[in-house]
């Protein structure tokens, strides 16, 4: 495996390594986290916009603020991918959308992280992981 970040489009993809996480994540605009703290909800990012900040937190536990919110499942693509890489977001939404499945990313330094339906998590990484193996052979 390389040591740096990988830019090559086939290398990118195979070497995705897709990880399914345990719990499932909302997307919460800042006004419904009245009353809550940020260090005690799960935040695993947010994004500021000019109409407000978004917050995706972990649900380890059922909160109140998150009520009728849709569930979302991160997977992670375990690749060292280059930021300046292209086409691994497009490939691999691509292959999502072909079944039908939402897929949100996030780009970290070392890895992407994607925002898949929780109820769809497991046929997501199915397809991610078949994805992967096409781009080894």
């Amino acid at each position: 495996m390389p040591r740096g970040p990988v830019s090559d489009l086939q290398a990118m993809l195979a070497g995705m390594d897709p990880v399914l996480h345990d719990l499932p994540y909302v997307f919460v605009l800042d006004d419904r986290l009245t009353g809550y703290s940020i260090e005690l909800t799960g935040m695993f990012a947010s994004i500021n916009e000019a109409e407000g900040t978004t917050y995706i937190i972990e649900l380890e536990q059922e909160l109140e603020m998150a009520e009728g919110l849709p569930r979302f499942a991160r997977i992670i693509l375990q690749v060292h991918s280059d930021l300046e890489g292209v086409g691994l977001t497009a490939a691999v939404a691509t292959s999502l959308a072909e079944t039908g499945l939402a897929c949100n990313v996030i780009a970290g330094f070392h890895h992407d992280h994607l925002f898949v339906p929780w109820d769809r998590r497991g046929e997501a990484l199915a397809v991610l992981k078949q994805l992967s193996d096409d781009a080894r052979r």
